[in-house]
């Protein structure tokens, strides 16, 4: 008796072998008057013109401006934590770690 752990690489290739056939067939029948550079290529904003790239560009700080403002307390500290030396991260790391370990050894002894 032949296990299925035998034949699973098999179906798989087949499968990913039928996969890539249909893909390049849907892909095949793609639009071919695409043209790079025309109108087709400009953003649509509901019919109305674009404004230039540098006024439609939303930096992430004032995205997240409210998410950050709601959070500061929280996150003041921890951006002093982090200095960006490794040795601290390792230090935290290792740290953290033995804490674990300690919690799980007393809780394996009660």
């Amino acid at each position: 008796m032949v296990s299925l752990t035998y034949w699973s690489p098999i179906a798989l290739i087949i499968a990913l072998l039928v996969l890539l056939a249909i893909t390049f067939i849907f892909r095949s029948r793609g639009e071919e008057r695409y043209k790079k550079g025309t109108a087709q290529t400009q953003i649509f904003l509901a019919g109305e013109e674009p404004p230039e790239p540098e006024k439609r560009h939303v930096r992430a700080h004032h995205m997240y401006w409210g998410f950050f403002q709601a959070l500061k307390r929280y996150y003041e500290p921890t951006i002093n934590a982090h200095t960006g030396i490794v040795n601290d991260y390792l230090i935290w790391f290792t740290s953290l770690a033995a804490l674990t370990a300690l919690i799980v050894f007393v809780a394996g002894l009660l």
